[in-house]
């Protein structure tokens, strides 16, 4: 959205009339550099087709679709006419916001500003300041939207007490991320309040997140209790909650039905007796301002109280002759208005506005495809521009490797149904029976990847498909007359969209997982197939890949991965690095533009992915992939065999692993030892913290594999971004800077301590190492250890050495005062490039930059192994970088001692190795050092 500043402010202005007062912002525009001066007559022709005038004294004037030819960038300004200037509606204007857009950021403003129209005195407010930033704020300052819809309800609860109502309803506000522990701690010792009808109240603001109202009723309800309010917020927030409450009691009547709509409804003030109809938003850029003028006019014709409801929003209705209410909707193309009324007019008022609704309002509209049944954002999506061929497109690199084959586009089967069915009872056995089916593909599907990555992430989607919430709320939709189809996708896209709406990126990103999980169950209703690859290998293209879709690929067809969504941790990448495939993702739309059999570069490495390659790309990236071959045939004879240079220096190459069970498959591919054991896993699979002998149990298979190579044990590191369900914390705006590795596992100090105990336990006097991580300095290194020493006190361990992550930039420049106390180092580069370059790796448009051949991030590791060679410590690194094919020789003149990475790339680090020399390495670091940017790292080393 476009960005008001002081810049963009001009007060004390005056003007003849509104033509007047229209030029002076568009030449304002035009001497910025924004817009050329052609666009004055797309301003102009849109105030033809309808005023700019929102209310409250303002005004947004902007031109029409055809003149953003005559944008060269987007720009704003906000013209203050303290006196007021007449528009050519009559309407008074005292702030004009014109804005050039080159795309329909416009849209965005309007709704923002429609939110803040409703503040009391904003008119004046405006028109009276003389201070630019104090308008700014004025029209920027974010309104608090409260929360209260179909979410918040907590219907037929089986209780006949208040208080556990009102702990049902705070509970539920606590799982939405409206409050935390401490709001349910002041519920807890809080008698409710009772306000009447059977229905009480209890409120407070101590916790409070977002304002939200819960409603939580009994499965028999009485006079006595009909239902508990739930109320969180201050009391200023929570003035439009109380009405809805007032508005809900007004009525003074039972309620007659316990539906979600019904309640819903009454909750936004729409009588009982109230004339009621659905109808579908069509236009292109949803409810704005135009159709919405259309709207305001048709309803003022009838006589009778029109009320306008989002039944996507958050159950509000607002007056349909309220422009700014009506706008503020922020209706999209695809939803859903609930139009209501009461009076003589009633029926109709409501066929005539549902009727002007579906005509478009003046605009011409389009019926609705099928996916956009749930529109996914309020832009239309224009069709992709189709790729160049022999063009590389950047993209995420998620998983190292190099493929040339034809292109296979999973394109999602087109899924037809009814939206709605009389018969509740037949669609109910319908879900029912496509349920269990999809219940018995995926514990198949489960069987068939047992002991690799994908079993425990499919897991997960049985426990989705035993979700009572998400069946019940499809059960909800299907007696209030959905199809079995329709009313199950309701269930999975809300439930999806409030996991993307979470601010946590991981897990918004398990999003994904829920809507594989929920085409599953709607193929099986559908009786549709899903897609079948080709015999031949191939790419597999697609919008974003589940894990079951991961799970059923046959790895010796398919040589590589693209998706147009997901970040480098998503569970599609993820899988994609433990099957060895060369995989890119979030490259866009455009990839979907991609003809069957189109052939296609994947360079996982890289990131980048190139369409058709033309002869003299073809040839060097078939010699490329020759020569892969011949190198991965060669590494696996002398998979066993040391990593040693050309010039007699050895290092240790070692595996990385997110699970013991696959510690006889490192051994195999002759890995000599294990340089990262990440062990969460055990505590992910467990729903309380797992006891001290269920975690001897899994360490002791490692070891046994291990037959005297050693381990290095990463202690728990969750937290922050890796929640645990037994483990809650309070949200945090930027989890990676929050309660996470070393600083949360000191906070359980008797969870560390018995995963300690546990370790050396297993080990019984084999090699283990254990690493702390996210230190941040000695600090927390010593309190760890501290705990290390009490164990082995009494449990020795022969050889225990105890060390620590190098993720944090912190610790690598305090790594001369941590080297004398510590056993070794061990560099994260995924996080210390993360924290370094302030990038998040998994950012859609800057994760290419996020590249760990930086020059700063080698400093911090040059520095960490000068501080540790000085006091005789070794260093190995356990980040990607230790497989990057270009990185391994600078990192090896950069004299670390080992190189942990994914089991598959054992043999072909080691033979990477042996074909250096220690001195040719050095003079790589040497130059990759002196250069400024991660690119020219690159380039010059491309050269050598």
């Amino acid at each position: 959205m476009l960005t008001l500043t002081a810049n963009d402010i001009r007060l004390g202005c005056t003007a003849t009339d509104w033509q007047d007062a229209l030029t002076q912002a568009s030449q304002d525009l035009q001497e910025a550099g924004r817009i050329t001066p052609d666009y004055h007559a797309g301003m102009l022709a849109r105030e033809q087709q309808s005023s700019t005038v929102l209310g409250n004294g303002i005004a947004i004037p902007h031109g029409t679709p055809e003149s953003r030819d005559a944008v060269t960038s987007t720009g704003i300004r906000v013209l203050q006419f303290p006196k007021g200037v007449t528009w050519h509606d009559n309407a008074t204007v005292t702030v004009l916001v014109a804005i050039a857009a080159q795309s329909d950021e416009h849209l965005d403003i309007l709704r923002h500003l429609t939110r803040v129209l409703d503040k009391p005195g904003l008119a004046r407010k405006l028109a009276e300041a003389d201070d630019a930033e104090a308008l700014v704020t004025l029209l920027s300052k974010e309104p608090v939207v409260p929360k209260c819809d179909a979410q918040t309800l907590c219907l037929g609860v089986n209780t006949r007490a208040t208080s556990e109502l009102a702990m049902s309803a705070a509970a539920r506000l606590q799982g939405l991320g409206c409050v935390d522990s401490a709001f349910m701690k002041e519920i807890v010792s809080q008698p409710p309040v009772g306000l009447g009808q059977g229905f009480w109240l209890v409120h407070h603001s101590i916790g409070s997140i977002r304002p939200a109202l819960a409603l939580a009723t009994p499965k028999e309800p009485s006079d006595e209790l009909a239902g508990v309010f739930c109320l969180a917020g201050p009391g200023d927030d929570c003035r439009e909650l109380l009405e809805r409450i007032d508005n809900f009691l007004a009525q003074n009547t039972p309620l007659e039905s316990q539906s979600v709509d019904a309640v819903l409804s009454r909750l936004s003030g729409e009588q009982a007796n109230a004339v009621s109809e659905r109808v579908r938003l069509l236009n292109t850029h949803g409810l704005h301002a135009r159709p919405a003028k259309q709207l305001v006019q048709e309803a003022r014709q009838h006589n009778a109280d029109i009320r306008i409801r989002l039944a996507e929003g958050d159950g509000n209705s607002v007056s349909a002759i309220s422009l700014t209410r009506i706008i503020g909707l922020g209706a999209r193309r695809g939803q859903t208005l609930i139009i209501s009324a009461t009076g003589d007019d009633a029926e109709q008022a409501v066929k005539a506005v549902c009727q002007a609704i579906s005509d478009g309002l003046g605009e011409t509209v389009s019926p609705l495809r099928h996916h956009e049944s749930q529109p996914e954002s309020a832009e239309p999506e224009s069709a992709p521009e189709p790729l160049a061929d022999d063009e590389p497109l950047k993209a995420v690199a998620a998983s190292p490797g190099l493929a040339l084959a034809p292109a296979f586009v999973m394109r999602q089967p087109t899924l037809d149904y009814p939206a709605t069915a009389s018969d509740a009872n037949e669609q109910t056995a319908r879900l029912g029976r496509a349920i269990d089916e999809a219940d018995g593909q995926l514990r198949t599907l489960i069987r068939q990847a047992e002991g690799g990555e994908a079993a425990p992430i499919l897991s997960v989607h049985v426990e989705m498909l035993q979700d009572d919430d998400l069946y019940q709320a499809a059960l909800e939709a299907i007696n209030e007359g959905a199809s079995a189809e329709a009313g199950w996708w309701r269930a999975i896209d809300t439930a999806a969209r409030a996991q993307e709406a979470l601010a946590d990126r991981l897990l918004a990103e398990r999003a994904a997982d829920l809507r594989d999980v929920g085409r599953r169950v709607l193929a099986n209703l559908c009786g549709v197939a899903m897609p079948t690859p080709p015999d031949e290998p191939y790419v597999l293209v697609a919008d974003d890949l589940g894990p079951s879709d991961v799970a059923r690929l046959d790895t010796q067809r398919v040589r590589g991965l693209i998706t147009a969504r997901g970040g480098a941790t998503s569970h599609s990448a993820i899988l994609a690095r433990a099957l060895g495939l060369p995989a890119v993702v979030g490259a866009g739309n455009r990839i979907l533009t991609i003809s069957d059999g189109t052939d296609l570069v994947v360079d996982g490495e890289r990131g980048c992915l190139v369409p058709n390659p033309g002869a003299e790309r073809r040839d060097r990236i078939n010699r490329r992939l020759d020569q892969l071959t011949r190198l991965q045939a060669q590494a696996h004879e002398c998979r066993n065999e040391p990593a040693t240079t050309t010039d007699g220096h050895t290092i240790d190459v070692c595996a990385n692993l997110g699970n013991t069970a696959h510690t006889p498959d490192a051994v195999d591919r002759g890995a000599d030892g294990i340089g990262l054991l990440r062990t969460e896993f055990i505590f992910m699979e467990h729903p309380e913290a797992p006891d001290l002998d269920t975690q001897v149990k899994e360490y002791r298979h490692a070891f046994d594999a291990l037959d005297g190579l050693p381990l290095v044990a990463r202690t728990l590191d969750v937290g922050g971004d890796k929640p645990l369900d037994y483990w809650p914390l309070p949200h945090e705006d930027n989890p990676f800077l929050g309660l996470r590795g070393i600083r949360l596992s000191l906070t359980r100090p008797e969870i560390l301590e018995t995963q300690i105990r546990a370790l050396l336990t297993a080990a019984d006097n084999r090699p283990l190492r254990i690493m702390f991580p996210m230190v941040k300095d000695l600090e927390e290194f010593r309190a760890a250890k501290a705990i290390v020493e009490r164990v082995r006190a009494e449990i020795p361990c022969q050889g225990l050495q105890v060390g620590v992550m190098i993720e944090v930039p912190s610790c690598a420049l305090l790594a001369h005062t941590l080297a004398p106390e510590v056993d070794f180092f061990s560099v994260g580069t995924n996080d210390l490039t993360q924290y370094t370059l302030a990038i998040d790796r998994g950012h859609g448009q800057l994760s290419a930059e996020s590249d760990g051949l930086h020059p700063s991030v080698l400093q911090l590791i040059r520095m960490t192994v000068e501080a540790a060679h000085a006091h005789q410590r070794w260093v190995g690194i356990c980040g990607e970088l230790a497989s990057d094919p270009q990185a391994i020789p600078v990192l090896l003149g950069l004299d670390v001692d080992e190189l942990s990475v994914t089991s598959r790339r054992v043999p072909l680090v080691k033979a990477c190795i042996r074909g250096l020399s220690r001195e040719h390495a050095r003079e790589q670091a040497k130059l990759a050092l002196g250069k400024a940017t991660a690119a020219e790292v690159r380039d010059a080393l491309e050269t050598l």
